[in-house]
């Protein structure tokens, strides 16, 4: 059984989010692609889905600005612009997402204590969504990841399937996926690797 996991396609994090990601609407037309190519058995979708003042946001930080180090939970955390605050057009899956074929969308980060970039857990391990258990109940042997951001929610998304799943084969799509910065990117990729991830294009997705 093989699955597709497509990490927070958002508007927020597409060019006109509050949290843009460079080039972050390209990957739309090749994840419809993957979705519709009938080489998946289950599709899920993850969704940022932030409470107004959650605690990553800068702005829950008198004095500081976005893209500084602050601290959440007595740890060192990157602040960023508010983004993907629920109920809003920038926490919206992107609006040409296939998701009427989506089999599962599953929401992260309302914790405001604690930010979430993995589809799986939070930033402390801790808190679990549940998917690890849901992909395992449907007898998932393969997982290909993509979507944004390559060097953070994509990232530890995967790191944590690995981890999660041990018996399962998961594979990055890089081109399905774009990051925040190129040396973001490059460190994300070369841990994924080493974690044992495949890295492949979508056309070899497409293939199989």
């Amino acid at each position: 059984m093989k699955a597709l996991l497509l990490v927070d396609i958002q508007n927020g994090f597409c060019p006109g989010g509050n949290l843009a990601v460079p080039e972050g609407d390209e990957i739309v037309t090749l994840a419809n692609q993957l979705i519709g190519s009938g080489k998946y058995d289950l599709i899920v979708a993850s969704q940022d889905w932030h409470p107004a003042d959650h605690g990553s946001f800068a702005s829950s930080h008198p004095g500081k600005n976005p893209f500084e180090i602050g601290t959440l939970g007595g740890k060192p955390q990157m602040l960023w612009p508010d983004h993907c605050v629920q109920g809003t057009r920038d926490a919206e899956l992107h609006p040409e997402l296939r998701t009427a074929e989506i089999d599962l969308i599953l929401q992260k980060g309302e914790d405001r204590s604690i930010d979430s970039y993995s589809a799986f857990r939070d930033n402390a391990q801790d808190a679990h969504t549940g998917l690890a258990e849901f992909l395992k109940e449907r007898e998932i042997t393969e997982l290909d990841i993509c979507g944004l951001a390559t060097d953070y929610c994509v990232r530890f998304t995967a790191l944590d399937a690995v981890e999660l799943m041990p018996s399962v084969k998961v594979r990055f799509i890089e081109d399905a996926s774009r990051g925040i910065t190129p040396d973001g990117v490059e460190a994300a990729i070369t841990e994924m690797r080493a974690e044992g991830i495949e890295i492949i294009t979508s056309e070899e997705a497409l293939a199989g």
